[in-house]
């Protein structure tokens, strides 16, 4: 049996949208981050823990001078002892802007926050950043740092159009270069995945969630992030997957929270007979009730029809997938909420594949069911929760958790 450790257990506020990394060299440490409202606004929580996840010493991320929150955090590692975080700052619906933050002390010390996308007013406001490290071995762009991010455009008049954007960094996530356009703007997508491949392919996944036809798309780089294949320009893209969305609030009484459908993907870069393999993961409603599709690709061109990974159970919600891949032993977990055990308490699942999504088995990752909705905010329980591995191929989860009464950051395996 795993274990659950409340991260957030002695902090005051909400905690949601939890993103960890780990130190490949030395697995006992980690870092996670989360929108941390404990100080009376949304800042950017900032937790360590050098044992495993067995004990946590908890912080704050500074705002970037001149704004006045933070939030949708992501964060990821690299050789020897680099993390990254990326977060979306704001004047309360202005302003928009994507910073990140390095430390080369395994998150001890930061820099300043690095400005990525600077939004403008109401005009231009980014938001939903992403961020990932190419850290292959055979890949020649090794310690590139990529980004995403979704520009929103007028998002005081409610117009809605927005297109994914990506930027990279060459040296390590100090300084970004021009950025590039993934997605059309025509069109409404949300908080774009990325991936990279063993030989330091980039692939960016993003869901187009309206206005109408919803499909998953991916685009692949084999040049480290310098272009991208379809060229975005001509507004091509490889298809994975037609989506069918989930209602939000799904349909069970009581439930209140919002679910986004966001892409996730991960890719095989273990030295096994399945490496190479690029898989995707999405909640889908195409049945009637939101389950986990899953599809596989050898390179990401060529995709697989989608299956179900999750329990499955007709009228059950599981939904919030993240999917990765143990890079030592290929072994594939995707995390999610459902319902399963209950009707309306939730648990945080697995789905785990040894085979190279051949087959999967669940189990539950959560010891003990929650109440979505007793805790403030009963509106948002969390956009994404985050799936990682420790050497060899051991689960590391983050998700938000009311079973204290409160939202807080758990950590499971």
């Amino acid at each position: 049996m795993g274990i659950n450790v409340n991260i957030t257990a002695n902090l005051p506020g909400a905690h949601q949208e939890p993103s960890i990394a780990v130190n490949q060299l030395n697995p006992k440490i980690m870092a996670v981050v989360a929108t941390d409202t404990g100080t009376g606004v949304a800042r950017t929580g900032l937790y360590r823990s050098t044992d495993g996840g067995l004990t946590w010493i908890t912080g704050l991320l500074p705002l970037p001078a001149g704004f006045g929150g933070a939030e949708a955090a992501s964060i990821d590692y690299t050789f020897p002892n680099r993390f990254i975080v990326i977060v979306h700052a704001f004047n309360n619906f202005a302003d928009g802007s994507i910073f990140v933050y390095v430390s080369d002390d395994n998150g001890v010390t930061w820099t300043d926050p690095i400005v990525v996308a600077q939004g403008f007013g109401f005009d231009l406001h980014n938001d939903e950043p992403y961020i990932a490290f190419d850290r292959t071995s055979a890949s020649p762009y090794r310690g590139y740092a990529y980004a995403t991010y979704t520009p929103l455009y007028d998002i005081e008049y409610s117009v809605g159009n927005s297109g994914i954007f990506f930027r990279r960094s060459v040296d390590g996530g100090f300084n970004w270069l021009t950025p590039i356009r993934i997605s059309s703007v025509r069109g409404y997508t949300d908080r774009a995945s990325i991936a990279v491949g063993v030989s330091g392919e980039v692939y960016v996944g993003y869901i187009r969630t309206g206005p109408t036809m919803p499909q998953f798309f991916v685009r692949i780089s084999y040049d480290g992030g310098a272009t991208f294949f379809p060229d975005p320009t001509f507004r091509g893209a490889i298809g994975i997957s037609s989506v069918v969305l989930p209602p939000t609030p799904l349909p069970v009484p009581g439930y209140q929270f919002r679910v986004l459908t966001i892409a996730s993907l991960a890719a095989d870069v273990s030295a096994t007979p399945t490496a190479g393999n690029v898989y995707a993961a999405w909640q889908d409603f195409r049945k009637g009730y939101s389950e986990i599709l899953f599809c596989r690709s050898p390179d990401g061109q060529l995709w697989s029809e989608p299956v179900t990974i999750s329990h499955g159970v007709p009228f059950s919600q599981s939904f919030q997938p993240s999917i990765t891949v143990a890079p030592a032993t290929g072994k594939i977990y995707c995390i999610y909420y459902t319902n399963v055990s209950n009707g309306f308490l939730l648990d945080c699942y697995v789905a785990e594949s040894t085979d190279g999504g051949n087959s999967f088995i669940n189990r539950r990752v959560s010891l003990q069911s929650f109440n979505p909705v007793i805790a403030p905010p009963i509106n948002l329980l969390a956009d994404y929760i985050t799936a990682r591995t420790t050497a060899p191929e051991t689960l590391a989860a983050v998700w938000t958790d009311t079973r204290t009464g409160k939202q807080d950051v758990f950590f499971g395996t």
